[in-house]
């Protein structure tokens, strides 16, 4: 069976040369062809469908010369034309090959055997041609879809080929490039030193093998641009395995790279402030141990805790929160060296790392500062908050050798600067280890008090200080602990603030003496208006008004018998959102008394603000009365305000006749402290309900 790739078209008007041909192609012995005749080339353009090959004489009668081979090779170039000729018409013949016929031959000299062979080869070369160039196409097409850039180079060194995305990594058109030295068209320097890096493909054929680029490299584009790439080389052999050059795959990776320092420095930096976090700063506390081990330096580590952060964090919402770290992290950044490290550990805790002190004293200076810093007022939306901070120091070597053992022991120097007050720094000591173990037994015990039913109330009344009759009593929070005994507030409640018990303790206070209140009032004992303490933690607390609300639903005890004390520090935190809560609070119809009256930074401009009933002169103030001047004259001072403002005033601490002497002689309302009564259980405090407090000032 002839095969259809074996059709020949004969194109000839001359009727003997076309059977001579016929005859010819018909009785070839190693070929096997089937010939269609015909006599235009109009004819042929329709019968070119399966053609294998075009046999053509060039001088037909509907077209003569080089006109007829332009219409064949035009409609079918892919088809492979042998020109039948004259010697007279060889010019044209050859013109003809030169437009793309695959060659010609003189009419006179063909025979059963020469024509068969060319007519053969014709076809063979043909076929084998398009399947070279489907081949290249093929790799062309390839080298320009993936994403790697290819260039090749002739073993001298010259630019043979660029795909796509070489040209436009290096900024060169292949056309362009092509024989131009590889140095011009890839430049390439080490991205560290900017010196040249050695060229891979010179490499490649000179040690014959797969060679890859040196790391670190960049690629300088023709205009200037830089790309951080990485490649791999490899050697172009002839079929004798010789080496004729060199082809190098390269890709950009600057996005990559960009990556994956993004992601070491976020491993190492906190995402919020951006300063260094825990790893990082262990990692330089390490370092600067052992250079200072070295040069025997001494450094030294601040541990900050901000104050009451919490309260902030939960009442104003996270985001505000967030910013408020940021506005810390910066201000720590401005009060150190460069050469310090300040660190995030999470939370609100940081660390500042001072790498070299002379004196311990300096990093006291350096505590300062940033205390200082702090408690300017930090603008946050339209908040104006206040925070102070914690601080616990350490240095080495005198504390400790390690960065474990240095970051511990400064751990406990903050929480014993806590304990201590506030808004300061310790430097640690060695019983703080004692403490430290000592506190965290008691926040294990506290976090089951109230389960336990270990905590409960005293009371203390408050006295008129002209008739010497109770007007009210004080509600104070005591620990019944199953071994230590009585745990005073002040051992505890800060322990409690800092792990977020106080809340729950706090609802807990608030329901028990409402409903003690309530309990007296029903046995027909006079009504006394109950006050408790409320910490800024339970005030910030969501939902705190309506908690207050549904506890004197619960009791039946009216608001008027209820008095809230506050403190001044919880007025300055945040004026809007403590102007809020106080509302809520007075339109329950609740008393609210501000605490430690004198103590915080500005309280007059509170007292005016703020919807508040009673003062109570801070007890440090009453203590000095007799003896110091300056607290007489402040005791005096704000008793006048309080009667000018028509505010209660309560003084704190009294516990000497000659002190209740000066207030009642400076027109003191009330008064509370020891010398009427100490704070004791409901049940004897209902004794002092139904035959009031004895006092020979009264008699």
């Amino acid at each position: 069976m002839i095969s259809m790739s074996q059709r020949i078209l004969l194109i000839q008007d001359d009727a003997a040369a076309a059977k001579a041909i016929l005859d010819a192609l018909s009785n070839s012995i190693d070929e096997s062809f089937q010939v269609q005749w015909v006599r235009r080339c109009s004819e042929g353009l329709e019968r070119l469908a399966g053609t294998a090959a075009i046999l053509v004489d060039l001088f037909l009668p509907d077209s003569r010369g080089i006109e007829t081979f332009d219409r064949l090779f035009r409609v079918a170039p892919q088809i492979p034309i042998l020109v039948l000729c004259t010697p007279q018409e060889e010019e044209t013949a050859k013109l003809a090959v030169q437009c793309g016929a695959q060659d010609y031959l003189f009419k006179a000299r063909l025979d059963a055997y020469l024509l068969p062979k060319a007519v053969g080869s014709m076809i063979e070369r043909a076929a084998n041609s398009e399947a070279l160039f489907e081949e290249k196409e093929r790799a062309q097409v390839t080298l320009n879809s993936i994403g790697d850039a290819v260039m090749s180079t002739d073993i001298s060194g010259q630019v043979t080929y660029l795909n796509a995305i070489a040209e436009s990594l290096t900024g060169w058109s292949k056309d362009e490039a092509i024989g131009h030295p590889l140095e011009d068209v890839l430049r390439i320097v080490n991205g560290a030193t900017r010196e040249p890096a050695p060229n891979p493909m010179a490499l490649a054929i000179r040690e014959n093998k797969i060679v890859a680029l040196t790391p670190n490299c960049i690629l300088i584009r023709r205009d200037g641009v830089e790309s951080a790439i990485e490649d791999s080389a490899a050697p172009i052999h002839d079929r004798r395995g010789q080496v004729t050059g060199a082809v190098m795959v390269f890709h950009d990776v600057s996005v990559a790279r960009a990556m994956i320092l993004k992601m070491s420095y976020l491993a190492q930096h906190d995402s919020l402030t951006d300063l260094p976090n825990r790893v990082l700063l262990n990692d330089r506390l390490t370092e600067a141990i052992a250079l200072s081990s070295r040069h025997e330096r001494k450094l030294a580590v601040l541990f900050l805790d901000l104050d009451r952060f919490k309260h902030i964090n939960d009442s104003l919402g996270h985001i505000v929160g967030d910013r408020l770290l940021q506005s810390v992290g910066r201000r720590l950044f401005t009060c150190v060296r460069s050469s310090d490290t300040v660190s995030r550990q999470g939370g609100d805790e940081f660390v500042v790392l001072l790498w070299e002190v002379k004196h311990a004293p300096d990093a006291a200076v350096a505590a300062e500062k940033i205390l200082q810093a702090l408690r300017e007022p930090h603008l946050i939306d339209q908040h104006e908050l206040h925070i102070t901070g914690s601080i616990g120091i350490v240095t080495y070597p005198d504390d400790g050798t390690d960065a474990e053992t240095l970051m511990k022991k400064a751990d406990f120097a903050m929480y014993h600067a806590k304990e201590t007050g506030r808004d300061s720094y310790q430097f640690f000591k060695s019983e703080m280890n004692v403490q430290a173990i000592e506190r965290q037994s008691l926040e294990g015990s506290l976090r089951h008090a109230i389960e336990r039913q270990e905590l409960l109330l005293y009371y203390q009344p408050k006295i008129n200080l002209a008739t010497g009759g109770m007007t009210g009593v004080e509600a104070l929070i005591r620990w019944h602990h199953p071994q230590r005994g009585l745990v005073p507030p002040g051992q505890f409640i800060a322990i409690a603030e800092e792990c977020g018990l106080i809340v729950p303790i706090g609802r807990w206070v608030l329901s028990e003496a409402c409903r003690q209140a309530r309990a007296w009032q029903a046995a027909g004992l006079p009504p006394m208006c109950v006050a408790i303490n409320i910490s800024s933690v339970e005030l910030r607390a969501p939902g705190f008004a309506s908690g207050v609300r549904a506890i004197l639903r619960e009791t039946g005890l009216e608001p008027r018998y209820l008095e809230l004390e506050l403190t001044e520090t919880f007025l300055m935190q945040d004026s809007r959102s403590t102007a809020e809560v106080l509302k809520e609070l007075k339109e329950i119809g609740v008393l609210l008394a501000l605490d430690d009256f004198g103590t915080g930074y500005s309280s007059l401009s509170y007292l005016k603000r703020f919807p508040i009933d009673a003062v109570k002169i801070d007890q440090s103030f009453v203590r000095d009365l007799t003896t110091d001047p300056d607290d007489a004259g402040i005791v005096t001072a704000v008793i006048a305000m309080g009667r000018s403002l028509h505010m209660r005033v309560v003084a704190e601490g009294v516990e000497t006749r000659e002190q209740l002497a000066i207030l009642q002689e400076h027109g003191c309302p009330q008064g509370q402290g020891y010398y009427f009564s100490r704070p004791v259980p409901a049940v004897e405090f209902r004794q002092l309900l139904e035959f009031g407090v004895r006092s020979t000032a009264f008699a």
